[in-house]
């Protein structure tokens, strides 16, 4: 693995980003202030923005050793769920296409797997990244994700896998690409297709049912950073093919301080590893 030279300031992203290209740590700056705009207006326009080559090419093999070494040690998890990663809504009816659960097998590793220490930690945990990720959304505030499974995630889809449609369990979602497919596992996904009153029902159906007329696709080499509203637009990845696994490190962040997703939806998502870890967790309170 090549060695990255960390900067005497602490924040990982002095040592990995592409700073001349994208200069998130001076965003006050004419240069900062002018490319974050144009990120801003990429977000309102398309609904994501995407930022190919955010890593410099040196830190991103770095990342990619460093996840590749790890991921020997990840559950290879067969993942059934509906759109929402929750239960299926028993009020709908019966060939409604969102009672429908969408299967997809892919080699994860959550949160709690990834050490402080690894670099792809030190980056998430980046105070400057998070600013960066909130002043493109708009925010006020923006806190990186505290649920100790799903708030960064590593993930591997092997040549003939893909990911299944769904939306995330918080808003901001960033996937950073560590590792590009042969070809296919494009990113795909229909914008702002929901809101916390409506949906885009038409919209999410089509979709569904094979339609990708209205959904955007692209795909993207190694070392892209992608911002989108993965709570509000339902997205996925195609079929990957070819000979090489698809790796990409998932970064989650949400507007409330401390909130946890539900133990249904994390055992739904990774499996009997953290079943077993929170049956583990209760069992005192039971047989005390």
């Amino acid at each position: 693995m090549p060695e990255i030279i960390q900067e005497t300031d602490t924040d990982m992203v002095l040592s990995l980003v592409d700073l001349a290209r994208y200069p998130i740590a001076d965003l006050e700056s004419a240069e900062g202030a002018a490319f974050l705009k144009a990120c801003q207006d990429q977000m309102e326009e398309h609904g994501w923005c995407n930022l190919d080559g955010f890593i410099r090419p040196e830190a991103l093999v770095a990342l990619a050793d460093e996840s590749n070494a790890l991921l020997p040690t990840a559950d290879v998890l067969t993942i059934k769920r509906n759109i929402y990663q929750g239960a299926i809504d028993p009020s709908l009816p019966k060939d409604d296409p969102r009672r429908k659960e969408y299967t997809h097998v892919a080699t994860q590793l959550a949160d709690d797997q990834l050490p402080n220490e690894t670099l792809i930690q030190q980056l998430y945990q980046s105070p400057r990244l998070t600013d960066f990720v909130r002043r493109v959304q708009k925010k006020e505030v923006l806190h990186r994700c505290a649920d100790e499974f799903q708030a960064l995630n590593v993930v591997a889809l092997h040549p003939g896998s893909w990911h299944a449609w769904h939306y995330d369990t918080t808003e901001c979602t960033v996937t950073l690409l560590l590792q590009a497919a042969e070809t296919g596992g494009d990113f795909a996904f229909l914008p702002n297709s929901r809101t916390d009153e409506t949906e885009d029902r038409e919209a999410v159906d089509r979709l569904l049912a094979g339609d990708m007329s209205h959904a955007q696709k692209f795909d993207r080499g190694a070392g892209t950073f992608t911002l989108f509203r993965g709570g509000y637009s339902l997205h996925g990845v195609t079929e990957v093919e070819g000979s090489t696994r698809r790796v990409t490190a998932i970064m989650t962040y949400d507007e409330q301080e401390g909130r946890l997703i539900s133990d249904d939806i994390n055992i739904r998502i990774y499996g009997d590893r953290v079943k077993n870890i929170l049956a583990d967790r209760a069992a005192p309170s039971i047989n005390a």
